[in-house]
């Protein structure tokens, strides 16, 4: 350790910490613009100039070690005449904006100008002005307020993985710009925001529609991939205005995807608000005392004819009541997978038994017909994160695409996994001469039909080279579903089953519980109940429609891939008539004469975590048994698909938002060069 003196405080830090993480250790305050925890020292924004004994100027904090028996200071005259010399050259060429800035209420330049700048300017020729240019339908840029801290450009380079930021001119000409003027091709782009210390980057979307301090803000769990980002929600009444990242060092760190940032307008719009019957081919509104009459007359008593496949967004509460109803019905035939994924066996056989965190220590890794870059953009930031710090071979089974980082695409079907297995590979050496190796096998190798038989050679391979075994999922339900058991019963169908039984007129009634990615035509003229927040798929099939919340809308708990057990906080209440869904399936019980029995929330926890008691664990990752090979039939030889193909329409809420829409139009038009013709929000 190495004692430091900080304004007449004496601390002891490791070697190689920086004079700003020595202060702060001390608790003195330390201003920056450049610096930021998570990117490389820049040290060229100079706001965080110290005095050190025996230095003959002072020092930038953020990029100077430590040394022994160093004496510093934070407050001296010397210190404060730095400070404000340097605000005052920041200040010279920025607008004064802030009545018409989004940034204002929140912006570092604010706050520091006020504690450590100067009370007047003594610039008295024109402020140069710098035009705005084009980042894409999610960054609006004013770069006349830039200071060039340069953070967005690391950001891009280092975490996102997309050098497109960079800076041209020296000097006062320094601008901030992308390559070639064009938008940013990123999925996590929107985190340029929240690095930004000025408003030279916004959020377009949210431009001129409120003050921070007109919102009300709640602390939730993203679902919108199954990483279960830490998330804030900022209300005005009852509509989403915005969603930001909270910290959580083992999950998403402070970052955040683009559709779990911009999705939030989806949350206001095409929503299920009222109860509908289908009446002569068409939905029409209805109280829920008709719809249930209905949906009674069609279930009631026919039980071992009913079946229910639970959708990609739907909560543990929720799956645990409609769990609950389809046994009480005698009824085996539910599902979880929606999507066919081809998934069995004990815990450790679906979750990512690594961690997330784990991922940094890590020394190999192979993908299995896994994108993660689509599938789990933070989760992919992770995995870049590793790459750079080297020594990290990574190999890729399926269709080669960009990563963000080297990977070696070394085949694009199960046959190379078959080779692996059989020690024909390479790669199969590297992944046993590693010490702490890892394969993420992605859901795109699970919907096959050989899915099986690849979840098992995956698991018979990590056995063989001594990695960890990790199912990188795409949905946030799914974890949960299959802890609370979602899958067949014995005799049961599963999903595909239940289709094939639905247009034979075995199954004559489907609960489709927010699944979403069901083909209407495929459910043939099975009476379908759709139980979820918006008119999209699900609901366009369906006989009787009863509107539930979203994830914002409720107090739920999500399992996120690694297993961890998360809890939303409600933002809103449910708009119109609807309903929390487990409500809704405590009142159908009831009218179908198999009353489940709990009456409120705590109840029916009380039931689920003696049923599943790791769920009563939150924010905790509870090792499962190792994983289990289960029986298949052997592999096909088909190549593998990704989950993910369209990023931005995963899921019902992303269909709804516009702002989704957008980014799908921009990312599959050729770039253009940006407009810098907007008004600044005071024009009419």
């Amino acid at each position: 350790m190495v004692k430091v003196t900080v304004d007449g405080q004496a601390v002891e830090v490791a070697p190689g910490t920086t004079i700003m993480q020595a202060c702060e250790e001390a608790g003195a305050e330390i201003p920056r613009f450049c610096y930021h925890e998570r990117l490389s020292v820049a040290g060229n924004c100079r706001m965080c100039l110290v005095e050190v004994e025996n230095a003959p100027k002072p020092v930038a904090s953020c990029a100077m070690p430590v040394a022994p028996d160093m004496v510093v200071s934070t407050t001296s005259e010397t210190v404060k005449t730095a400070r404000e010399g340097v605000m005052e050259f920041l200040l010279i060429n920025h607008p004064l904006d802030c009545p018409i800035c989004d940034q204002g209420g929140e912006c570092d330049l604010q706050d520091q100008a006020l504690g450590f700048g100067g009370d007047a300017s003594r610039f008295d020729d024109n402020k140069r002005a710098v035009e705005n240019k084009n980042m894409g339908p999610l960054v609006k840029t004013i770069m006349t307020r830039c200071i060039h801290c340069t953070r967005c450009v690391r950001f891009a380079q280092e975490v996102a993985g997309v050098p497109e930021i960079g800076a041209i001119g020296r000097g006062e000409d320094t601008e901030i710009t992308t390559y070639l003027e064009a938008s940013l091709d990123s999925e996590m782009s929107g985190n340029v925001i929240d690095l930004c210390p000025v408003g030279a980057l916004t959020s377009r979307p949210y431009a001129f529609t409120a003050r921070p301090w007109e919102l009300r803000k709640t602390e939730t769990i993203d679902v919108m991939d199954a990483l279960g980002s830490n998330i804030r929600v900022d209300m005005r009444g009852r509509e989403a205005m915005r969603i930001m990242p909270r910290n959580h060092d083992d999950v998403n760190e402070e970052w955040l995807s683009d559709k779990s940032r911009f999705v939030w307008d989806g949350l206001n719009t095409q929503r299920l608000d009222r109860p509908f019957i289908r009446e002569n081919g068409k939905l029409t509104p209805a109280s829920w005392d008709a719809a249930f009459d209905l949906v009674e007359s069609k279930l009631k008593g026919k039980g071992a004819a009913t079946a229910a496949i639970a959708g990609d967004l739907v909560c543990a509460e929720g799956q645990f009541a409609l769990k609950g109803l389809m046994d009480a019905l005698a009824s085996p035939h539910v599902d979880c997978r929606q999507d066919g994924a081809k998934i069995s066996g004990p815990r450790g056989n679906y979750i990512f038994n690594a961690s997330i965190a784990g991922i940094e220590e890590a020394d190999a890794l192979l993908l299995i017909g896994s994108n993660p870059r689509l599938e789990a953009p933070v989760l992919n930031a992770r995995i870049r994160k590793r790459y750079l710090m080297g020594d990290f071979p990574i190999a890729a089974i399926g269709e080669a695409v960009d990563l963000t980082y080297k990977a070696e695409f070394i085949g694009a079907g199960a046959d190379t996994l078959a080779d692996l297995l059989a020690g024909k590979q390479s790669f199969a050496d590297t992944l046993k001469n590693a010490k702490n190796p890892m394969i993420i096998v992605g859901q795109g190798a699970l919907t096959r039909d050989d899915g099986a038989a690849v979840l098992a050679a995956a698991i018979e391979l990590a056995a063989k080279t001594g990695a960890s075994f990790n199912m990188l999922h795409t949905a946030a339900a799914r974890v949960a579903g299959l802890d609370l058991g979602l899958v067949p019963g014995e005799g049961g169908h599963d999903v595909a089953g239940i289709q094939d039984a639905a247009q034979s007129g075995a199954i004559e009634n489907v609960i489709l519980y927010g699944a979403d990615e069901i083909a209407g035509a495929s459910l043939g003229d099975a009476f379908v109940v759709y139980i979820g927040s918006h008119g999209d798929r699900g609901a366009h099939r369906a006989d009787v429609i009863l509107p539930a919340a979203a994830y914002t809308e409720k107090q739920a708990t999500y399992v996120n891939t690694e297993g961890r057990a998360q809890m939303t906080e409600q933002a809103a209440t449910p708009p119109g008539e609807a309903r929390e869904d487990w409500k809704i399936f405590r009142a159908l019980s009831a009218r179908l004469d198999v009353t489940l029995p709990y009456d409120n929330l705590a109840a029916l926890r009380a039931a689920m975590y003696e049923a599943v008691p790791h769920l009563a664990q939150l924010d905790d990752v509870i090792a499962a048994d190792a994983p289990v090979a289960p029986p298949h039939d052997g592999l096909g030889a088909e190549a593998f698909t990704y989950a993910v193909s369209d990023f931005y329409f995963t899921n019902p809420i992303a269909r709804a938002s516009a702002i989704m829409a957008d980014c799908a139009k921009a990312k599959n038009e050729p770039k253009n060069h940006g407009d810098s013709s907007e008004g600044t929000g005071t024009d009419g």
